[in-house]
Order: C-alpha cells, then sequence, then structure tokens
C-alpha cells in the first residue's frame, strides 16, 4: 500500500515527522447512536503509511470500531490553530505482533511502559488487541 503522506512537501514532511516522533494521538470512534469518542492512544506510523495502535480487550472503542470502521486520528496543534495533522480512514483488529514483539513500537514507547510500571511484556498483555489503521486522507497545515 502506497502511503498517503507525500514527504516531499513541507506539509507532508512535517506531517511525516510529527506522526514518527510524537507520542500520543487523540483516535476518534463513533458510537452506534452516532457520537464521537476520542480517546488517548499510542501509535505506531509504520513505513507503509498504516498505523499500528494496541488496545485492551472489551472497551467501547472496540465496540465502535466493530459498528464502524471509519475513524480518525488526530495529534495535538500548536496551541495556536497551527500544525494541525490529521488522518482519517479506517480501522480493524489486526494479526500483528503483540507490543512486546515490535522492536519500534517498545523504542518508541519504552520509557512510558516504564514509567507507568509496566514491563514490555506485561503492557503487551494489558494491551492485547492490535489495530491497525489504513489511513484515506491527511488534512491539516
Amino acid at each position: 500500500m502506497a502511503s498517503i503522506i507525500d514527504s516531499s512537501t513541507p506539509f507532508g514532511e512535517r506531517a511525516a515527522r510529527r506522526l514518527h516522533e510524537d507520542r500520543l494521538a487523540w483516535l476518534t470512534t463513533v458510537s452506534p447512536q452516532g457520537a464521537p469518542q476520542p480517546v488517548p492512544v499510542w501509535f505506531l506510523l509504520d513505513d507503509d503509511g498504516t498505523v499500528l495502535i494496541y488496545s485492551k480487550p472489551d472497551t467501547p472503542k472496540l465496540r465502535n470500531i466493530a459498528a464502524n470502521e471509519r475513524v480518525s486520528l488526530n495529534l495535538d496543534g500548536n496551541g495556536e490553530g497551527g500544525d494541525i495533522v490529521v488522518l482519517a480512514g479506517t480501522i480493524a483488529r489486526s494479526d500483528d505482533p503483540p507490543a512486546h514483539a515490535v522492536p519500534a513500537y517498545v523504542a518508541k514507547y519504552g520509557a512510558m511502559i516504564a514509567r507507568n510500571g509496566w514491563t514490555p511484556e506485561s503492557f503487551a498483555a494489558d494491551y492485547a488487541v492490535a489495530l491497525r489503521l489504513t489511513p484515506t486522507r491527511l488534512r491539516g497545515h
């Protein structure tokens, strides 16, 4: 799959950098009643342009995704209306390995995992559901 992020443009380069470096994003799913449900998530942008996210089992987020796979992933802006990055797309459960077996994920989040009292293995046990977001649109400025 080709990435929708064109890193040859100034915005695309900045979006790609932030999606690789930022550690927190807001994943917005939609409840069965049609209400947006944003939740903070840790994420990993892969070279193919898809995004790997792990979830605890049996969450409202997973129930929302089962009913409607359309989501958005939003990075915080600069507090003044700039540096906005929003990926829209679809998300589904994936057969990715557990988080502790994904070296890039552990490298990105290892310090946060430890700070929260987990080991990579205990984090992976708690956040056992792998999700793969396939972006269809990139917006922002």
